[in-house]
């Protein structure tokens, strides 16, 4: 029963911070005019969660093996709980920012805790089924932010988010005062270099991914963010290698098991992630859904997702690690090229899709988080859980921005003639309004004409604002027009998107049929199985 009681608070928090990446993206069109916020600011609202969450996950895992999991993960709930409290008491976007940053920051010492609390507390027995239970709710719980959201917004304003995570992370924090707690029993000294580099370098490569689609690929700061981070993440892997006390043994990573289950963690959060930024754009711009009812939509891939990660994990331990996790990754891409190469109006398509591509995605989740934690020490457990989030935080950044940076360029190069018909269309009707004598309201059209045309290239969500004002306050088929228009130009883009992401991730499978070993054992895996509860330390107090 006790170990029960552990999956459950460590995936309770896990469900938390998980939720906190996606909530707002629902909720930013009533933020945004709320609290004045401008495109950039409101890009930030989501990113920088994101990007100080996945700078610190190393360092964070590594005070966990050092101080107490434990104990990481009461500091990181009450930091993210007073994090989430104080956007309700302010309206300067770029405070509100700031605090999304520091619930980031609280969220990267929850985050590799709850892995490491359940590898290093539940005995092995029964460890494929708890890892498979976390890495379920680790991939679901995206929806469950947006379902969450999408609920509150029904029926209160956008501080009901925030109040809702405080107030979260509040109970969390009673509730993980009854588990118990793991550490290294004998912790080497802290490596400062090793994780000022580590941190320096992921989140200046994540800075560049967050505003390449933004700025463009070569705006001298996106490049001097990518190719600094990466410089950086050379310079980390030197001090990794040539200093007796690490933050990260990087030579994990010629572990078959290792390596392979981190690549394929990174490969499954690109394409999903990815997904998610173009399929929730169509259910809401294209079909007109509500954020709650897209939220809903989405419940056929969290249901998949979370049964078959209970058979992924058990048939990976039990029978062949390769032979599950290589399938599963190509059945998941080939979901994600259907959703482009397809053609389809009704919902009842995009479900069956979804549930192909989480067939594979929940087959192949579990056993890469497995492979990384078993081929990990018991000491440094929380470092393999924050790899393993590392990983997954890469792959998203990656995925959104591969994805958002293919419909940014194909809507630019195809929306041209339906921005410049309706600007030509504004102009000659501000025209016939002077010559009738209706002078200032002709005038203003002219005037505004430039401005819509502008807007209307900016992106499919811009261009619906515009179509729905046209359609309120001018005749005829000029709003309906610019819609159609901005949904082609959208949708083309979209599907070539789909099939970019489903393609790597199907190119990666074919890969992992080659790298990823057969078992996950300690003759496979090189290290030593995490040990049971009764070997480790238990002080409740860490």
């Amino acid at each position: 029963m006790r170990d029960i009681w552990l999956i459950v608070v460590a995936c309770a928090a896990l469900s938390a911070v998980v939720a906190a990446m996606a909530a707002l993206n629902t909720a930013l069109a009533e933020i945004a005019p709320d609290i004045s916020a401008d495109s950039a600011q409101i890009t930030w609202l989501v990113d920088g969660y994101t990007l100080t969450l996945a700078a610190l996950l190393l360092p964070a895992g590594a005070l966990g093996d050092r101080f107490g999991r434990r104990g990481m993960l009461l500091v990181g709930m009450v930091v993210f709980g007073i994090a989430s409290s104080l956007p309700v008491f302010l309206t300067d976007p770029n405070l509100i920012i700031g605090t999304r940053c520091l619930a980031g920051a609280g969220a990267a010492l929850v985050m590799p805790a709850t892995l490491s609390l359940i590898t290093s507390g539940v005995p092995e027995s029964k460890r494929p089924i708890a890892v498979s239970i976390w890495a379920g709710v680790a991939g679901a719980g995206a929806i469950g932010g947006f379902f969450v959201t999408g609920i509150l917004l029904e029926f209160f304003s956008w501080h009901s988010i925030f109040i809702t995570f405080a107030g979260a992370s509040a109970l969390i924090v009673v509730l993980a005062l009854t588990i118990g707690t793991s550490r290294d029993e004998n912790p080497p000294p802290f490596d400062i270099p090793g994780s000022v580099a580590s941190a320096v370098a992921i989140a200046a490569f994540v800075f560049g991914l967050i505003e390449g689609p933004v700025r463009g690929w070569d705006d001298p700061l996106v490049l001097v963010a990518l190719v600094g981070g990466l410089a950086v993440a050379g310079v980390f892997v030197y001090l990794e290698t040539h200093r007796e006390h690490v933050l990260l043994d990087v030579t994990l990573f010629r572990r078959r098991a290792f390596g392979s289950g981190a690549f394929a963690i990174a490969l499954q959060f690109l394409g999903s992630f990815g997904t998610f930024f173009l399929i929730l754009q169509r259910l809401q711009l294209v079909m007109g859904y509500s954020p709650l009812k897209s939220a809903v939509a989405m419940f056929p891939l969290v249901v998949v997702v979370m049964v078959m990660s209970l058979l992924g994990n058990w048939l990976a331990v039990r029978f062949n690690f390769r032979a599950v996790l290589a399938p599963g990754m190509f059945v998941f891409g080939l979901g994600i090229v259907l959703l482009g190469a397809l053609t389809y109006t009704e919902y009842s398509t995009i479900a069956i899709l979804l549930s192909v591509m989480a067939f594979g995605l929940g087959i192949a989740t579990a056993p890469a988080t497995t492979a990384i934690m078993v081929s990990t020490p018991v000491e440094n457990q929380g470092v393999g859980s924050a790899v393993n989030d590392t990983a997954r935080e890469l792959g998203a950044a990656i995925g959104m921005a591969l994805a958002g940076s293919i419909v940014a360029a194909g809507y630019t190069a195809r929306i041209g003639a339906t921005a410049d018909n309706a600007r030509d269309q504004l102009q000659t009707m501000g025209d016939q309004l002077v010559a009738g004598g209706q002078q200032e309201r002709g005038q203003m059209l002219i005037a505004q004409s430039d401005t819509v045309g502008q807007t209307i290239g900016r992106s499919l969500a811009e261009a619906r604002a515009v179509s729905e004002q046209i359609g309120q306050n001018i005749p005829g088929r000029l709003g309906a027009d610019i819609f159609d228009g901005a949904q082609q130009a959208f949708l083309h883009p979209s599907d070539q998107a789909y099939i970019v992401l489903g393609s790597l991730v199907m190119a990666g499978s074919v890969l992992l049929g080659f790298w990823a070993p057969n078992r996950l054992d300690e003759k496979a895996t090189g290290t030593t199985v995490v040990s049971a509860p009764s070997d480790r330390e238990s002080d409740p107090v860490g």
